[in-house]
């Protein structure tokens, strides 16, 4: 298997770079003792135990406290220590350190409730990177230094469970069928490409990133791989703050955002915006395609450009009515432009020779704009502080308008009368309106209820046609058999109920959710299309075991996927006329079942291994066949690529983060995972069936050199996808930043290289049908280089106070697009 002989590889490289700068051995020092609490004296678990530069108050070891409040320490004795004794709503304890190759015990460490809490000293180097809950794993982005240096998207890579591939698609468990939402939302921020916003805000911006592996039953049943919920910073309390970030790549020029939040009184406001270029990226690209009966192949070559940019904001309202009453609303933004341009060549050739040529040209833009706005009104109660019931509305719109202009020459046996210049246009989007009501509260000590009701009212549409150029006037004429106008409403109502069990060993999560969709799909051009409502019960249930050191979790759930407007949009893509491509508005949604086990354990080193199992009987598939088409009275024969409802998916996946320090200034980071994949499916007749290993590898290395100097490098492996039809390439990426903190860590300043060994990278996939064999290439720009600046002024210690419930809107599923790097 050359895919995992690769992956290990990377994994040892890593492994073996960071021995390296561990060659060099110090006498050590370990540090234990039992963490309780100082009024009833009993044991507390997962207590933040940190070792600390004394002087500089740098973190240089860190661990959790087991169920039995036990932790244990070792590190190089290197300078003066204190032990750093952490917990929320308890003081603070520091005790000095000292010893040279020995064990001190401290015994029982008594924590005291503190009498205000959150107005302690911030200990942000102490941080655990993870935490792991019953359903889900946190990545803390803000205990991670790397994180005034990359961006989110770039982050992403460290987190457990995620990748980012070669076309900066971001992928759950190596799938791509997830939900992303912004602090439990869904967010026009993120519809329509999450890649490219992600990529331009910095990660100085977020709290943490949350990888849910069994969504609970408040979440809508959808993402089949789970949801990745982004946690933005809220730091407030009377006063201000505000952070810029800016940036410049040589290939994709500025970019920045500038983010704030103010306090007064009851009223708490957050607001970020940003924005980019996108740059001049010029790629080159190809197909080859042989047909076997009869035998004939299709050459096309060509050039492409592309410029454009994007922007988004985001703000948060929050109105402390009393201690029982709270007022939210947000509203989110995002729009994006981009133009292209491309010259291609093809010809068809046969045993008899070339048998049709012709030259394209096209010239094109789209825009996007998302818009969602919602207002949530929470209710507490004297009685339980836990005990919440919160009312919520949202908004949604988000249109998408593409334009294309495609003109040919060279032609050879391709005549105009029959096939001419052309105009497609397409307008598509969705809009959604969304009531929901949500009840928490506690039953007893350890068993805690949530349930709430919600509907969704969604419309789906894509308004499109195509003009023809006439031969003889040379204007542009409606092809009516090649316009329509499609609404596809789907109205979602669920209900939901689950429960939740905390003990000191044992933690469990279990719920039902029941959701109802009506369909209707509307044509103008065809009449009235009805698809089938339907019902689906999901089930979810996760059970947690603490022992000492460490913790294991179960979760099993069933989820669905509901097509998106880009699977469903009947819209024809002809921009490439012998390779068009479609959605297919007769899609069903996909039900798939999902196992999983994880191990982590955060006492010494961060290491968290997960295994999975998933299996899906209707799953969504990209498909491809030859198709004979008459188009203005002329038969061509073409690939027509579309999506279905097809066979099996099957995937038995494990993923290992490990993240642990050498000595006092070098930590490492490894990241990898293998999945094998069983697909297959019925296609036009023909059974299909593919199978193979995908995987990825991440290793981080990051080398403090004092003085606020920082040296990193990232290095990521990515296998490819395995596809019904056929599979992708392989891709790698090395980053190395260096950074430099400034005015007590105000600012900050950061030199990225982005693959400097290569100018270029080639992707490559291919398609492997009954009828034909097909591969692709694209040649694009590889390397970059690019200077960060984060700069903050922070005057504030609270957090603005947000709704605990609210919409999420997490039900369809989205298309993967090709962003930028920064």
């Amino acid at each position: 298997m050359p895919t995992l002989k690769r992956i290990l590889l990377a994994l040892f490289f890593c492994l073996v770079a960071g021995s390296l700068f561990a060659q060099h051995t110090m006498p050590t020092i370990a540090v234990k003792g039992t963490v309780i609490d100082s009024v009833t004296g009993k044991p507390m678990e997962f207590v933040t135990a940190s070792l600390q530069n004394s002087s500089t108050h740098q973190s240089v070891k860190t661990a959790l406290s087991g169920t039995d409040g036990n932790f244990e320490l070792k590190t190089p004795a290197n300078g003066p220590l204190s032990l750093a004794i952490i917990f929320v709503g308890y003081k603070t304890k520091f005790i000095p350190v000292s010893g040279n190759g020995s064990v001190l015990d401290l015994g029982k460490i008594g924590l005291s409730p503190a009498s205000k809490q959150l107005q302690e000293v911030s200990v942000s180097a102490a941080k655990p990177l993870m935490k792991r809950e019953i359903d889900r794993i946190s990545y803390d982005i803000q205990a991670d230094p790397d994180s005034k240096g990359l961006s989110v998207l770039e982050m992403m890579r460290k987190v457990p469970l995620l990748s980012v591939d070669g076309n900066n698609n971001i992928l759950l468990k190596g799938s791509g069928n997830y939900k992303i939402l912004i602090n439990g939302k869904e967010s026009a921020l993120l519809a329509k490409s999450p890649s490219d916003v992600l990529n331009s805000m910095s990660a100085t911006d977020i709290e943490k990133i949350e990888v849910i592996t069994t969504p609970p039953a408040k979440y809508d049943a959808e993402g089949l791989s789970g949801i990745i919920n982004i946690v933005t910073k809220r730091n407030v309390g009377q006063g201000y703050n505000v952070a810029l970030n800016t940036r410049f790549n040589t290939l994709y020029g500025p970019g920045g955002n500038l983010n704030g939040t103010v306090k007064q009184g009851k009223i708490g406001v957050s607001v970020i915006v940003g924005g980019g270029s996108n740059g001049t990226v010029n790629s080159g690209f190809g197909n080859t395609e042989n047909i076997f009966h009869p035998q004939s192949s299709i050459i096309q070559n060509g050039t492409s450009k592309q410029t454009g940019g994007q922007y988004y904001g985001s703000t948060e309202f929050s109105y402390e009515i009393d201690t029982l009453n709270l007022l939210t609303a947000s509203v989110n933004l995002n729009g994006a432009r981009q133009n292209q341009s491309s010259i291609q060549s093809a010809q068809t050739e046969s045993i008899n020779g070339l048998q049709q040529a012709f030259g394209l040209q096209s010239a094109g833009n789209g825009s996007f704009n998302g818009l969602d706005a919602s207002i949530n009104y929470q209710l507490g109660f004297k009685s339980s502080k836990d005990k919440l019931l919160t009312f919520s509305y949202k908004f949604s719109n988000a249109p998408n308008n593409q334009f294309t202009d495609n003109i040919f020459d060279g032609r050879f046996k391709y005549p105009q009368l029959l096939f001419p210049d052309y105009q497609q246009y397409n307008n598509a989007g969705n809009r959604d309106h969304t009531v929901q009501i949500d009840y928490a509260s506690p039953l007893n000590a350890k068993v805690s209820i949530e349930a709430g009701a919600k509907a969704i009212l969604r419309n789906n549409f894509s308004n499109y046609h195509i003009n023809d150029r006439d031969s003889v006037t040379q204007q542009y004429i409606t092809n009516n058999a090649l316009t329509n106008d499609f609404n596809y409403h789907q109205d979602i109502y669920s209900l939901y109920n689950s429960y939740e069990l905390k003990s000191d060993k044992w933690a469990g999560k279990a719920g039902l959710r029941l959701e109802r969709t009506d369909i209707n799909a509307d044509f103008t051009s065809a009449g009235v299309t009805t698809a089938p409502s339907y019902d689906n019960l999901i089930p979810s249930v996760s059970v947690q075991r603490n022992f000492k050191s460490y913790s294991l979790n179960l979760g099993f759930t069933q989820r669905i996927q509901r097509p998106g407007i880009a699977q469903l949009n009947p819209f024809v893509d002809r921009s490439n006329p012998e390779f068009v491509n479609t959605g297919n508005p007769a899609l069903h949604p996909e039900l798939n079942n999902t196992f999983d086990l994880t191990y982590s354990n955060f006492a010494g080193a961060a290491i968290n291994l997960d295994l999975s199992y998933a299996f899906s009987n209707n799953s969504i598939q990209t498909v491809s066949n030859l198709q004979v088409q008459t188009v203005n009275n002329k038969t061509d024969t073409v690939t027509y690529t579309t999506y279905q409802n097809l066979g099996t998916n099957k995937t038995l996946g494990a993923n290992a983060n490990i993240s642990f320090t050498i000595g006092k200034k070098l930590s490492l980071t490894l990241n990898g995972q293998l999945n094998y994949v069983w697909l297959s499916g019925t296609f036009n007749g023909i059974m299909y069936n593919n199978s193979g290993v995908t995987g990825n590898a991440f290793c981080n290395i990051r080398y403090r050199m004092g003085k606020g100097y920082a040296l990193s490098l990232n290095s990521y492996y990515f296998s490819g996808q395995v596809n019904l039809q056929g599979a992708s390439n392989e891709y790698i990426f090395n980053q190395y930043l260096f950074s430099k903190d400034l005015f007590n860590r105000q600012m900050t300043i950061v030199l990225v290289a982005n693959n400097p060994y290569a100018r270029y990278y080639t992707s490559t996939s291919y398609i492997n049908s009954a009828q034909f064999y097909q591969s692709t290439f694209s040649k694009s720009d590889y390397r970059s280089f690019a200077v960060r600046l984060n700069f903050k002024v922070d005057k504030l210690k609270k957090d603005i106070k947000r709704n605990e419930h609210g919409i999420l809107n997490d039900d369809t599923k989205g298309v993967n697009k090709t962003p930028v790097v920064s």
